[in-house]
């Protein structure tokens, strides 16, 4: 099992976002404490009541990422999640493109369809085209990272014999596909390296418009379900699986660690195989020492 620590995100309209600390010295000690990757999320225009009801703004992960990049060596950087339908997907390929060339092969790009209609009015995106663009997107990615001409007719763009450079390092770059719905699991299944289920409760699930993941049992079964489906249709590659460890009490790693880690095995033995965590935190001495407790309560041990 691999680790992410996902960036702390500055809540409701007060903050800076860089709150949780300097990102490229935040970088360095995840990597330094034996963390795998770093993510970040994206709202380019939430919604006031949203931020009034405990939403969160956010950096643009892209460019962020980037930054993290320039501090770290290893380091996996991963948007969790980029809403797909917000951008052409010829600037989303190109985008993750670079970063992947930049960094020399390490962004893995977390995908969602969003869920906010507020934001997806002030993009000028319509809500209900979502899902349709949410699949141009799958279909445009690989063919523009392929550095090969190619033509693509889309709802909104006509792309005649366009050739794209640069070429990723990775062949392609990883996707991991975010929601609980059985289209999401059939879109993981048939055209994703990775599944991210959305824990969090109902509450969450409703405000993100995706079914409640239920108890681990039930996540179990519906890995098993899309590893299956993958295989069914001709895939060999191993399907990542993506769980946000939501415990409140992570937020303090050497209390309760060993029903944790216990927790955290638990997962790893039911298929899961990377695991967000985030501190939370939005005060940067507090996130170094998160940082530093978890590396060496959880990650030392596990290495």
């Amino acid at each position: 099992m691999r680790f992410i620590f996902h960036y702390p995100e500055t809540a409701g309209y007060e903050g800076d976002l860089l709150d949780a600390g300097p990102l490229s010295e935040v970088a360095a000690a995840v990597e330094r404490h034996g963390f795998d990757g770093i993510s970040l999320s994206e709202h380019p225009a939430p919604g006031a009541r949203w931020l009034a009801s405990g939403g969160h703004q956010t950096l643009d992960p892209f460019i962020a990422l980037a930054f993290a990049a320039a501090a770290t060596e290893r380091l996996r950087l991963i948007t969790y999640l980029t809403v797909a339908p917000y951008r052409n997907p010829m600037l989303l390929a190109k985008t993750a493109a670079s970063l992947d060339k930049l960094s020399g092969g390490r962004v893995t790009l977390g995908l969602g369809t969003g869920y906010q209609k507020s934001e997806f009015h002030a993009l000028g995106v319509d809500f209900d085209e979502r899902n349709v663009l949410f699949d141009e997107a799958l279909d445009v990615l690989p063919q523009h990272w392929s550095g090969e001409p190619f033509s693509y007719t889309g709802t909104h763009f006509s792309a005649r014999d366009v050739v794209a450079k640069p070429r990723p390092v990775q062949q392609p770059i990883p996707i991991w596909i975010g929601g609980n719905s059985a289209l999401s699991r059939r879109r993981v299944a048939q055209r994703a390296q990775g599944w991210i289920p959305m824990s969090g409760g109902a509450e969450l699930s409703t405000t993100a418009r995706t079914p409640a993941l239920g108890p681990v049992a039930e996540l179990a079964r519906k890995i098993a379900e899309v590893r299956a489906q993958a295989e069914a249709a001709g895939r060999t590659e191993h399907i990542d699986v993506v769980y946000s460890y939501n415990d409140e009490g992570i937020t303090r790693p050497t209390v309760d660690a060993d029903r944790h880690a216990a927790a955290l095995a638990e997962l790893a033995e039911i298929g899961v195989d990377w695991i967000v965590i985030s501190s939370r935190t939005r005060e940067y001495t507090a996130t170094m020492d998160f940082l530093e407790a978890f590396g060496s309560t959880y990650l030392a041990r596990a290495r």
